[in-house]
């Protein structure tokens, strides 16, 4: 049985300046986006694109700034609507305080497809082709954020057998027994395990939205996995099924995962 190690959100002081851990991870997820996009641009059908000219580094640079506007929009949205639309309807103004916490990844997903939408509206490019490009290069930044979750000492996990070596008490939970350290688990799951699967499939060129499919099902196969692990948030608790809010945003997810892979048209990206 471990004890979670008390680490300092704040990662640097300089006078009225607190730099926090939690920041630097959305830094680093941002960043490895953008290293990830430019060796995208290595993968067909993107390689032949950028030798006619169509798709450049630039292309990446404008997609990372629609991308984090549409994460932290919509994250946050979404988190207001999808785990406590009651709370925020009789505080509006409380929907802008981004630093008190809440965010979705459902309502940062959602975010980012409206963004994606704008962009290949802009640049006539075809949807799917610019989410067929994003999608491997989106599980690092996921995986960075559960860095911060755990750093954080937050959305820790179920209580799990004392004999789990790798049981961890959280004290800030209110409880001295063992939990599922569910931050380390989803890090694994769907942030390295999801981008190994997700890179090595994309660097063949594939038929139109199956790489998005690929990353649907799979995030949402491995996030509803790992919500058995991860305490569900107190004031929601369990819904319909035994299942969390988390799992059940998974579901839709999952079905048009599906319908989008089984439904690819027969042919290239163009």
């Amino acid at each position: 049985m471990l004890m979670y190690p008390h680490i300092d959100p704040i990662a640097l002081q300089l006078g009225p300046l607190a730099i926090h851990w939690y920041g630097l991870t959305y830094l680093a997820a941002f960043g490895l986006f953008f290293f990830l996009g430019t060796r995208r641009l290595g993968h067909e059908p993107y390689r032949s694109l950028a030798a006619q000219g169509v798709w450049s580094r630039k292309d990446v640079e404008d997609i990372l700034f629609l991308g984090v506007l549409g994460v932290i929009v919509g994250g946050r949205l979404g988190y207001c609507l999808f785990y406590k639309p009651g709370y925020y309807l009789t505080h509006p103004l409380e929907i802008f305080m981004v630093w008190q916490g809440g965010m979705s990844f459902h309502g940062g997903l959602l975010g980012v497809i409206a963004s994606m939408v704008w962009f290949a509206r802009s640049r006539a490019r075809p949807f799917w082709q610019v989410m067929d490009f994003v999608a491997p290069c989106v599980p690092t930044g996921l995986a960075a954020g559960r860095v911060g979750n755990f750093i954080n000492g937050e959305l820790w996990g179920r209580f799990s057998s004392p004999d789990l070596p790798w049981g961890m008490v959280f004290p800030q939970s209110g409880s001295m027994l063992p939990r599922h350290p569910s931050q380390v688990y989803q890090f694994l799951l769907e942030g390295l395990l999801l981008f190994v699967i997700l890179w090595l499939y994309a660097r063949k060129e594939r038929l139109e939205r199956r790489v998005s499919a690929v990353f649907l099902i799979g995030y949402g196969a491995m996030r509803f996995i790992a919500e058995y692990f991860r305490e569900p948030d107190d004031f929601l608790g369990l819904l319909a099924l035994n299942m969390s809010m988390g799992q059940w945003l998974c579901v839709p997810m999952i079905a048009f995962g599906l319908w989008l892979y089984a439904t690819a048209p027969k042919r290239r990206v163009a």
